[in-house]
């Protein structure tokens, strides 16, 4: 469902066929979990391809970088447009796009000098699908933000994610929800969380999540809709007050939720202003009503 055989990659400074691409087995990501990758989506839109929050994405994967001690060489303007030039080769409008940041052979549990990347795209719906989702508590909790960077997007983290999701689908329910270390409300195995209370929207704030780049344009259309939104530590418990709730991300976009453990939340997904902010965010991407950086 990736690739086929004609599907083009970027792969350390060249356009190559997918299936050509290689990687040496000794390399530290894949051994140690070392490297740290980006998910971005682009969308077909009246002005043409469009790239959403490319300069984000690409900032926040030099940020992972960084505290991991990887040397990334490319600018964030240069992965920008060998991005764009990708698309155009494979022939792509709406796509999900992988930048992956990969480590040399290097089987001690130090940094290498030896700094690879790829990008991909494919075709891809919505991770978390269109209909409403029925979401658990994990048994699960997200990393000790004291033992690694949780706001960074890490290839070994996910292996929580990965947990998380399995226990969730094996007992019937379409996704997870954790909690951090202290046992508040931290975020999805791929997704940042919100609840709606009495209009108002709540959150985790940061420093136990990963700072989403979709979190991040959820606070500005709540703000353009006149909708408060206010992030603060909660309990599991206070979901079982709420109206509604959602989990957003690149790849999921914007769903709602409409169950949490046995709990159905009773406001009408059409009636809550979750559902506006989840109709805005759709006219946002699909109509290019923005401009790079601004939104």
């Amino acid at each position: 469902m990736y690739y086929t055989d004609e599907t083009v990659v970027f792969l350390n400074g060249e356009f190559v066929k997918a299936k050509e691409a290689n990687v040496g087995l000794y390399n530290q990501t894949m051994h140690y979990g070392n490297g740290v990758f980006e998910g971005i989506r682009s969308y077909d839109t009246p002005d043409g391809t469009r790239i959403f929050k490319a300069k984000e994405h690409y900032d926040r994967l030099h940020y992972s970088a960084q505290m991991m001690h990887i040397d990334l060489k490319y600018s964030s303007e240069e992965l920008e447009n060998i991005t764009y030039q990708l698309l155009e080769k494979n022939g792509m409008k709406d796509a999900y796009i992988r930048p992956l940041v990969y480590l040399g052979e290097n089987m001690s549990l130090t940094p290498t000098n030896d700094v690879y990347v790829v990008i991909m795209a494919w075709e891809w719906g919505k991770y978390l699908g269109d209909n409403m989702l029925k979401v658990m508590l994990s048994s699960y909790q997200r990393p000790n933000p004291k033992a690694c960077h949780v706001q960074a997007k890490v290839v070994g983290h996910y292996t929580n994610s990965i947990l998380a999701t399995t226990e969730a689908k094996q007992k019937g329910f379409n996704e997870a929800l954790l909690t951090d270390i202290n046992g508040f409300v931290a975020e999805g195995p791929g997704a940042n969380f919100f609840y709606e209370k009495d209009g108002k929207l709540f959150t985790a704030p940061l420093g136990n999540i990963l700072s989403g780049i979709t979190r991040a344009t959820v606070f500005e259309i709540a703000r353009e809709l006149d909708v408060e939104v206010e992030e603060r530590f909660f309990k599991p418990e206070e979901i079982y007050t709420a109206d509604a709730a959602f989990f957003c991300g690149t790849a999921a976009e914007v769903i709602g939720i409409a169950q949490f453990n046995e709990y159905k939340f009773p406001l009408n997904w059409e009636d809550s202003n979750s559902y506006m902010v989840q109709r805005k965010y759709k006219r946002r991407v699909a109509f290019n009503e923005y401009k790079n950086v601004y939104l």
